[in-house]
């Protein structure tokens, strides 16, 4: 049989027809034809749809657009016919798949210091492969719901892969984050950014946690906001309004209320100035920008009682002062971990002014008072714990700027270490942002999403047994199942778990008679 084994078919079918019309009555046709593409069609379908070089593999490898738009139009006319096409279609695709994720694999591994670009790469590779299998579904296939459903179903497989320990609702996250920061995505115009946006959207319907995306995605968009890293106002609501249409209202609340509060913040910021312009004598002597935020919509934050140097304290003074005669029954809780200040600080050679932390400010303040400050010294005067103070000691004395001259003279920090202002210290920049190295914040995340994994697994067992009063285990669990799988695939010994402890909790029993059986109690 030639290569273009469907062409012969489809020839040889267009004869019957011929002959249909030339030598026999019209009724004959519809069993003719039927007998004819079960000769050609069914008898040989493992044969055809198998062949090296004309069989689906073949043909989706090699591109051929038409051979597959023809392999279509003759299966979709014999029952069941598209079901092995549409198997066939699926094992390519997650075979290609699971290849650039296992590509990605290997090169994280063999370059362990690339920071997570390997999962960027895989990410823009998946929406390459998404790309180019839908315009098959729509161009060759129909847009029939077999297709979409193999399509489906081949990308859920290997777009819930981990790579390098990250898993891939954190890996997208990470990839919007990249597009929407500043410098990002310098080389993308709003169109392609748009168009991006949109496309990850459409990944994460393939992705079973969906609510560990959003508890990485909300870290990050915090970040971008508090630190004035994102791009364009335009991009963030954009994705927001794409992410509600996908996922509803509840998955995107929080991250619209985020948006919405720093643009409140902003506001209040302007509101400051002007109070300070019209009452010159409360001015704090120092520049003072504070974002005010609700608690409700922000990841929950660290904050330390750190002992404040007296110009820090008295600008918190004034705001608390202003804010207090606008609102009187809020109360403020300041998170100073966030906090950057502008430092001058007169080196021998020059003065430069130093980007820090409102920590690390803290810190370099102690040194106007002091010329040399032993570690528990320095503990004892700012107040930081040990889960703090030695990162921060580390940044000024060992990183890329040595701010501070540590003894003795080592890589990392001790609390037998002193240290002292360096003033040789010199830079070709007039001013310069002294690193502080991020905490790996993905432990955290994946226990809070857990942690409210449980919450979601109580209600929805409790609303569905409010709603049906008596249940069996078997079909209890099929249903919470279902309501969850839209955010997350629970764990059935979670969803076990959690009707025991329901039941200890005295919202469920079991039946006497019949103790699979649940009730709900009122």
């Amino acid at each position: 049989m030639s290569r273009l084994h469907d062409k012969g078919a489809e020839e040889c079918l267009k004869r019957e027809r011929e002959r249909v019309s030339h030598y026999l009555h019209s009724s004959s046709e519809t069993k003719l034809v039927e007998k004819v593409q079960h000769e050609l069609l069914v008898v040989h379908v493992n044969q055809l749809l198998e062949k090296e070089h004309s069989g689906v593999h073949s043909l989706l490898r090699d591109d051929k657009l038409d051979d597959l738009s023809r392999m279509f139009r003759l299966y979709h006319k014999v029952t069941r016919g598209l079901e092995p096409v549409s198997n066939v279609f699926k094992q390519h695709i997650t075979a290609e798949g699971t290849a650039l994720v296992q590509q990605a694999e290997d090169a994280a591994s063999s370059q362990a210091a690339n920071g997570g670009v390997q999962e960027q790469v895989l990410i823009r590779k998946i929406i390459e492969l998404h790309d180019k299998y839908m315009t098959y579904v729509t161009d060759c296939f129909q847009n029939h719901t077999l297709f979409h459903k193999a399509m489906k179903e081949a990308f859920e497989i290997f777009c819930n892969k981990t790579v390098a320990g990250s898993s891939s609702a954190e890996q997208l996250a990470t990839f919007c984050d990249t597009i929407l920061r500043k410098g990002g995505s310098d080389k993308l115009n709003d169109e392609a950014i748009e168009e991006t946006l949109e496309k990850v959207v459409k990944l994460l319907a393939y992705i079973s946690d969906k609510d560990l995306f959003a508890e990485f995605y909300r870290k990050k968009l915090a970040r971008r906001l508090l630190f004035d890293r994102s791009a364009n106002d335009e991009h963030e609501r954009s994705i927001l309004s794409k992410l509600k249409q996908q996922c509803g209202g509840q998955f995107t609340s929080k991250m619209e209320g985020m948006v919405t509060d720093l643009q409140l913040a902003k506001e209040y910021q302007s509101s400051f100035d002007e109070y300070l312009g019209n009452n010159p004598s409360t001015r704090p002597g120092i520049d003072l920008q504070v974002s005010v935020l609700t608690t409700g919509y922000w990841p929950s934050y660290k904050s330390s009682d750190i002992n404040l140097p007296a110009e820090m304290a008295r600008g918190v003074e004034v705001f608390k002062e202003f804010y207090d005669n606008k609102n009187k029954h809020r109360k403020l809780t300041w998170i100073y971990s966030l906090g950057s200040c502008h430092i001058n600080a007169k080196f021998d050679q020059k003065p430069i002014e130093l980007i820090v932390t409102t920590y690390q400010a803290c810190l370099l303040m102690l040194f106007n008072t002091s010329d040399k400050l032993s570690y528990p010294e320095i503990m004892t005067q700012s107040n930081l714990s040990n889960d703090d103070l030695p990162r921060l000691l580390h940044s000024l004395s060992c990183g890329k700027y040595k701010i501070l001259s540590k003894e003795p003279n080592t890589k990392t920090v001790t609390q037998n270490d002193s240290f002292e202002f360096n003033r040789k210290f010199n830079d070709r920049m007039r001013r310069i942002k002294v690193p502080l190295p991020l905490v790996d914040e993905r432990k955290k995340v994946v226990e809070d999403v857990y942690k409210d994994r449980r919450y979601a697994i109580d209600a929805a067992i409790v609303r569905i047994m409010k709603s049906r009063k008596v249940l069996g285990y078997q079909q209890l669990v099929m249903d919470c199942v279902e309501q969850l799988s839209r955010m997350f695939k629970p764990d059935i010994k979670a969803i076990k778990k959690r009707i025991e402890d329901l039941i200890s909790q005295e919202y469920l029993e079991r039946e006497k008679e019949n103790p699979n059986m649940f009730r709900y109690l009122a």
